[in-house]
């Protein structure tokens, strides 16, 4: 039951970040294309800090360090290429730009429900197998769902939503994180070895998003005092990893 308390606050606090766009609305495009740079640099450290230091250790030593566990995690990295190439699903983490001035709003909103109820599966399997490592998985979803909330967010407006609207469907869109993890503590409380089996598929899917997805975005600016804090920013996520690792 703790478990479960500490994933349903997670996931809700997940979900609610869905509304953060309301906070870019006094920002002008430049502006918020900047901070955003920032911010998925530090969710790269975050998604490969959560990966390295928290859940390949802990699926290497639950399920051995065997060829089985290595198939695992690279099968995460290509479920998540899979999910992104037939189900036209594309992480957005930068305000739009030519290609999003006309988005399909209803695509958007499919694709981002797909994605929250990824994520609540993700934080599902971390709760399942103990609360430290769902603790961890939660902060690194977190970090990656910032700059893709207020990108989505922006894609709804662009498409012709009203502001109001927008912030709804996408909140709407959002709460299917919390369908996600109820329905996998459902599974994965009564088969624990499914979890644990999950454990490694996750990092791989953490590696893919930070490698695939985040990186590609940060070489669109390539001046060097940019560049430079985007790597301090990498390193801080990593560090912030590191140091749950010594608050444990």
């Amino acid at each position: 039951m703790e478990a479960w308390m500490y994933a349903i606050i997670s996931v809700f606090l997940v979900s609610a970040l869905s509304l953060i766009g309301i906070f870019t609305l006094s920002l002008n495009m430049d502006r918020l294309r900047k901070m955003l740079l920032f911010l998925v640099s530090f969710a790269v450290g975050g998604l490969f800090g959560d990966a390295f230091i928290h859940l390949i250790p802990e699926s290497f030593e639950r399920l051995g360090a065997n060829l089985t566990t290595s198939l695992y995690l690279v099968s995460g990295i290509l479920i998540f290429f899979v999910l992104e190439k037939f189900l036209l699903w594309r992480h957005c983490h930068i305000p739009p730009s030519e290609e999003h001035l006309h988005p399909v709003v209803t695509m958007n909103l499919v694709g981002d429900a797909a994605h929250n109820l990824a994520d609540g599966i993700i934080i599902g399997v971390g709760y399942a197998v103990s609360i430290p490592i769902g603790i961890t998985t939660t902060l690194a979803v977190v970090l990656h769902e910032i700059p893709q909330e207020i990108g989505d967010f922006g894609v709804l407006v662009h498409g012709g939503l009203p502001v109001k609207r927008a912030l709804a469907y996408n909140f709407l869109s959002a709460l299917t994180a919390i369908l996600g993890t109820i329905v996998f503590l459902v599974i994965g409380s009564n088969i624990e070895a499914y979890a644990l089996s999950l454990l490694p598929i996750v990092a791989g899917g953490f590696l893919y998003i930070a490698g695939s997805d985040l990186i590609p975005e940060l070489h669109h600016d390539v001046k060097v005092s940019t560049s430079f804090w985007q790597f301090v920013l990498i390193i801080l996520g990593v560090g912030v990893m590191a140091l749950l690792v010594v608050l444990e």
